[in-house]
């Protein structure tokens, strides 16, 4: 059986927000993998006290994306191969409106140099203009690594991650 291992060898484009919310195919269908990266509003409502979230595409539901609206970013995979892929990695860029939600801060490998190096939030620091550095926080983070181990021939998922317009 042989297996592609696609580390580091796909880069897919920038998502600007006035693309926010838009359905892409980044790769056609007759490619090894095709991807769909979509842009969604977390609409939270209350009523009586009781929060839900309904996740909406608001390029279909007109609902507005202002400041502090939370955004699900999820990226769809599928596999066109007879062979399983092996660590496919996407490294997608914040556009600069987005903040990385705290939590998944911590779920992926993020950079904070628009995407020159990577690792965990925790572990990566900033320096401002006068050369002093800080823990990076969130807010600092400038793409996110998305790593699938492995997808298997045929197969189809997602992964996800949460932002908040600033």
């Amino acid at each position: 059986m042989t297996m592609i291992n696609f580390k580091g060898m796909l880069k897919i484009g920038v998502v600007s927000l006035a693309a926010l919310c838009v359905s892409a195919p980044a790769l056609a269908a007759n490619d090894p993998l095709t991807l769909v990266s979509k842009q969604l509003l977390d609409k939270v409502t209350t009523v009586d006290g009781k929060v839900t979230h309904q996740i909406v595409d608001p390029s279909v539901t007109h609902d507005k994306v202002v400041p502090g609206s939370h955004i699900v970013v999820v990226l769809e995979y599928h596999n066109n191969l007879a062979q399983p892929i092996s660590n496919f990695e996407y490294k997608d860029p914040l556009p600069a409106p987005l903040m990385l939600s705290d939590d998944s801060a911590g779920e992926f490998d993020v950079s904070v140099d628009g995407g020159k190096t990577f690792g965990k939030l925790s572990n990566l620091v900033v320096t401002d203009a006068k050369g002093a550095t800080r823990a990076a926080e969130a807010g600092d983070v400038t793409t996110v690594k998305l790593v699938i181990p492995q997808i298997a021939p045929g197969a189809s998922g997602k992964i996800e991650f949460h932002a908040t317009v600033r």
